[in-house]
Parts: structure tokens; C-alpha cells; sequence
């Protein structure tokens, strides 16, 4: 089953790049048993689709993290991508009804980009406010701001495919073809979002006919979410033993969901031992 690919692409004559990502079977895993109503898991397949071609270009090891925090039914959607092409993410939203645009599923609200290098201690963030009809337009605002280049983007998302087209100038496009970065959007537009899924040669050829254009080679995209239960128990061991006693005296179990993943993990009375050892008894 293929997972996905983002392959980067440059062309040689305008000095403009661009990135194309299809996400199939790192897609579906990524939002299989979650229920999101549809325009919400399209909201977050677009939205990993675009957070993957801005993950391709890290200089460095380390996760690009993406939330798109909003006012609306969706008040969350978290996408994060490491330099090896790991994808993860989820959604938090009200009931909707189906027909619902962008902009009313998210309201007013932000996007916070977090980048942890593996060679930083602290993360760097960056806030920037909502701005535009949906993601593509969220995105072409925070890249405008944060790059300082024109920027493009053409995204897509349904039950089996998240996919997304992304183009910018380069800082001398302007001098290589004055007219160079309006054509290409103008041959851009043209796409329907069915030819996103098409093969990136194809694709472009289609597109971009009389243009010359450098494909780089694809790089896969996997779904990347095991379940860590070391994690969870080191956190339980941080509550203290009177706190997880407490814990299961109240409800009988500890359930702890980690939302991210989708996984869920349940512990009984015999947590306690195995986490601080069997409690001491003092003989009379």
C-alpha cells in the first residue's frame, strides 16, 4: 500500500520551485476511527498535506508542529511532520452539519508553527492570525509573512487522499522572467483537484508543458504513531503513589487517552506495585 510521496521540483528557466504531495495510505491511517465529520477531516487532510511539503524543505534533523487553533466547531487541528517524513495529527470539533465553509468551521483564531530542532534545546514557535477562505490561503498569509517570497498553494483532501501543490519565486525570479511567476499561477489555476493524484511527471507535463522543469527524487511519507506505553507509565510515575491511588480509588481504573494517536491505555489496581512496589506494612 503506498503511504505517500512529496517530490520537489524546480523550474530551471524562471527560478521558481515548487512541491507536490500526495498522502494515501498515511492519510487514511492517519484519520481511520476517528468519525470526523467530512469537511472536518478534509480541513485536516489539507492541512497534512501542506504541513508535509513545508516538512521536506527542513535544513536540520528535528518536527515541524502546525496548530490551527480557531473560534469556530473546529477549535483545533494538529499536524506534525519530523525530517524522515513521519506524519501525525488529529482534530477537535463540535457537531457540524456537512455543509459548512472554512471559514465557519474555524472562525477567527491563529496558526502557531513550532520547529524543535534536534540540536535546540527550546522550540521555536511563530503566531500568526488566521487570515483567508481555508487552508491554502491561511498558508500562502504565513509563508508571504515568513519567508518574504510570493507563495501559492493548491490543496485537496477526501476519505482517501490528501494532496497538495505548492509554488514560490526564488529571490531572483523577478530578473530571470519578468512575466515568469504570472504565468506559471495563470497555468496553475487551471488545476482540478482529481489531477492532483496523477504522477508528479504526468502532472506537471500536464500543466507546465512548455516549461523546463527539474523533478527531484520522491521521498516517502509514513503514518508514524505507535503506542507508547513507557511514556504513559513514567507519567503516572511522576503523579506519586498517593495521586494514582487516589486516581483508582475514585474511578477503579486509570484511563489515559493520548488524543494525537488515537490510542487509549487502561490500567487496573495492579499498576500500583508494579509502578512503586508493593506498599509496606508495618507489624504490631
Amino acid at each position: 500500500m503506498n503511504s505517500g510521496n512529496v517530490v520537489s521540483f524546480l523550474f530551471e528557466e524562471l527560478d521558481i520551485r515548487g512541491v507536490l504531495v500526495q498522502l494515501d495510505g498515511a492519510w487514511r491511517a492517519m484519520h481511520r476511527g476517528r468519525n470526523y465529520a467530512a469537511p472536518v477531516r478534509d480541513l485536516l487532510g489539507q492541512l497534512a498535506a501542506v504541513g508535509t511539503l513545508i516538512a521536506a524543505n527542513l535544513k536540520a534533523p528535528g518536527r515541524l508542529t502546525f496548530q490551527v487553533q480557531g473560534h469556530g466547531p473546529v477549535s483545533l487541528l494538529v499536524v506534525d511532520c519530523d525530517d524522515q517524513m513521519q506524519l501525525r495529527g488529529m482534530a477537535h470539533a463540535d457537531a457540524i452539519a456537512d455543509a459548512v465553509s472554512a471559514t465557519e468551521l474555524l472562525g477567527d483564531g491563529r496558526l502557531v508553527m513550532t520547529l524543535q530542532s534536534d540540536a535546540a534545546a527550546q522550540p521555536y514557535q511563530s503566531y500568526v492570525p488566521l487570515v483567508g477562505d481555508g487552508i491554502a490561503e491561511i498558508f500562502e498569509h504565513y509563508l508571504s509573512q515568513s519567508e518574504q517570497q510570493p507563495a501559492r498553494l493548491w490543496l485537496t483532501a477526501d476519505d482517501g487522499q490528501a494532496a497538495g501543490l505548492f509554488l514560490q519565486t526564488l529571490p531572483n525570479a523577478a530578473e530571470r522572467d519578468p512575466d515568469g511567476w504570472n504565468r506559471i499561477q495563470q497555468l496553475a489555476a487551471t488545476l482540478r483537484p482529481g489531477e492532483l493524484a496523477l504522477p508528479a511527471a504526468t502532472l506537471l507535463t500536464r500543466l507546465f508543458n512548455a516549461e523546463t522543469i527539474r523533478l527531484f527524487a520522491a521521498r516517502p511519507v509514513s503514518y508514524h504513531c505507535p503506542r507508547d506505553e513507557d511514556r504513559v507509565r513514567a507519567m503516572l510515575t511522576s503523579l506519586g503513589r498517593d495521586e494514582v491511588e487516589s486516581i483508582l480509588a475514585e474511578h477503579g481504573e486509570i484511563v489515559v487517552k493520548d488524543d494525537i494517536c488515537n490510542h487509549e491505555y487502561r490500567f487496573d489496581v495492579s499498576i500500583i506495585d508494579e509502578l512503586f512496589g508493593a506498599a509496606r506494612r508495618t507489624l504490631h
